[in-house]
Formats: C-alpha cells, structure tokens, sequence
C-alpha cells in the first residue's frame, strides 16, 4: 500500500494559531473548584468565600434551617 502525500493545510499555520488565541482570550475566567462535591463553581461573594457550588451551598442551607427546627422541638 502507498502513502497518501501529504496535503498542503489550506490554513496557514500562523493565522490558525491567531484564532485559537482570540477564542481563547474570550472564554471567561474559570470559578474555583466546590470544596464538597469538586465541580467548577464561579467565585462566592462576599467576605468569606466557602468554595461551594450552588447545589451545595444550598444543601448547607437546608441542613442549617433544619437543625435550628430541630434544637427549637426539643426546648
């Protein structure tokens, strides 16, 4: 069997690497990972950064509103 020759990129090689640049520069900033779960999340506001996605921080809130029912059926 022969080898196919090679073809000549109908793309020069410069102008390919300009546009991987240019979509590169416009993806944006990637968050951090969640410290519970490990998926990309966008940075938490404000003072005290948890590093928790939404269904996480969400699951903490649920879990927090349900332990103060909790203490407050026991008194």
């Amino acid at each position: 069997m022969k080898k196919k020759p090679a073809a000549e990129p109908i793309i020069s090689p410069e102008i390919l690497e300009l546009a991987k640049k240019s979509v590169d520069s416009e993806r944006p900033a990637r968050g951090e990972r969640c410290a519970v779960c490990g998926t990309v999340s966008p940075p938490s506001p404000g003072p005290n950064p948890e590093h928790l996605c939404w269904i996480c921080r969400r699951l903490k809130i649920s879990a927090w509103r349900d332990a103060d029912q909790q203490i407050t059926a026991q008194e």
